[in-house]
């Protein structure tokens, strides 16, 4: 147990420690749904023995280790590694011999507490909105005229872990022709600029974005309660909408990246991050959590301290809803489309590099877990099953 007693001071605290002793102040203090409840008991009891182990053997020495149980919930900052790795394997595969731009889609502030309540709603419009209009522009003769790839991430978070929701999109730098068989870039692309205006990004994803929250309130999808209780009735609704008209909407675009590897470590450090990692949680001191955070203001490290219960609440800020897919995939690089459009996207770049060995583009070979022991081989885990004694 961690005490709280104003003189103490303890190190090496993780958010589970916060939940175990915490987290029954912060459930009397406010009423949680039963799955976030439920998230909160795996994230609390991952890598122990409520549960259970497994065996780790080495496929090539013997060596055996027995470790406890990880939850695998996508909200622990102990579960990701794995998930993460796997992941950009995956994607190493599917990155074309181009430059790469990042795209941050943010939403004004005003519509936090809106989001709050009707996450799955607002984040749905919120990736329709940014996907659609990076789509259109990019098919526009005006921009590009060709058929875009966009990976968009999902983050809900800021440094000080209150809502801040937006997307990060990662588009290469061109596009497939209508016919399939060109592969376009922009004239501006040379000049380190992505091929269609900021400015142009931030109104058609404005636009975007409120008609379908407008469409979205008139089919009776969102819910309304506390400080925003009074958006259900229309013309308080419509006075919230003429005020998101008027707010400049942010788009970041970033210079773009350089080469397959600086692709791949960007993206990792993005798609499976939860909202504070375990290093960030500094100590508890005096009754207080104390995390560091980035102040981008001046771009320093400070430290934050908060209480307990406040730490808690706006941890559960950025629970996702169930079965949401928080990284989604669109044009080129969709699903449904990859596997066809990405090979013709490589044999057509492939021919205008003189038939040079494409970047990335190899089959990856995911590596598990390297044996401690030998260093060569995979570290494979088997479950420990119990077996009940005769008689």
């Amino acid at each position: 147990m961690i005490s709280d007693g104003l003189c103490q001071r303890y190190t090496c605290v993780e958010l589970a420690d916060i939940f175990k002793n915490y987290g029954y102040e912060f459930g009397r203090q406010y009423k949680l749904p039963e799955s976030y409840t439920s998230i909160m008991n795996l994230i609390l009891n991952c890598r122990t023995a409520a549960l259970g182990k497994h065996v780790e053997r080495c496929d090539s020495c013997g060596y055996n280790n027995i470790s406890y149980n990880s939850c695998r919930n996508r909200h622990c900052p102990k579960c990701q590694y794995r998930a993460r790795e796997k992941w950009i394997e995956a994607r190493e595969s599917e990155l074309l011999p181009v430059s790469y731009y990042h795209i941050v889609f943010t939403i004004p502030g005003l519509l936090n507490r809106l989001v709050l309540i009707n996450k799955r709603t607002l984040y749905n419009i919120l990736f329709k909105s940014a996907s659609e209009t990076l789509l259109s522009l990019g098919r526009d003769p005006k921009h590009l005229g060709g058929d875009i790839g966009i990976i968009a991430v999902l983050h809900t978070w800021g440094q000080t872990l209150m809502d801040h929701p937006h997307l990060h999109c990662i588009v290469p730098g061109g596009g497939l022709s209508e016919d399939g068989k060109k592969w376009k870039s922009s004239k501006k692309s040379k000049f380190n600029q992505f091929f269609i205006h900021v400015n142009v990004i931030s109104d058609l994803f404005k636009k975007k974005f409120l008609r379908y929250l407008k469409k979205a309130y008139s089919n009776n999808e969102l819910q309304f309660c506390d400080s925003i209780a009074s958006l259900q009735y229309r013309n308080s609704f419509k006075n919230f909408l003429n005020k998101l008209y008027e707010k400049k909407w942010v788009t970041y675009c970033k210079h773009p990246f350089h080469g397959a590897k600086q692709v791949i470590e960007y993206l990792g450090g993005y798609t499976h991050r939860v909202a504070i990692s375990n290093n960030r949680i500094k100590r508890i001191e005096e009754g207080k959590v104390v995390f560091d955070y980035k102040d981008y203001r001046d771009s320093k490290r400070k430290e934050m301290r908060l209480s307990p219960v406040e730490f808690i609440r706006r941890f559960m800020f950025h629970i996702l809803p169930e079965g949401f897919f928080k990284i989604r995939y669109y044009g080129i690089l969709s699903s449904r489309k990859k596997k066809v459009t990405l090979k013709i996207c490589i044999g057509i770049l492939t021919r205008s590099t003189n038939n040079q060995p494409v970047d990335g583009t190899t089959t990856p070979k995911t590596r598990e877990w390297v044996c401690p022991k030998c260093n060569t081989g995979n570290m494979i885990a088997y479950p420990i099953i119990y077996c009940k004694a005769p008689g």
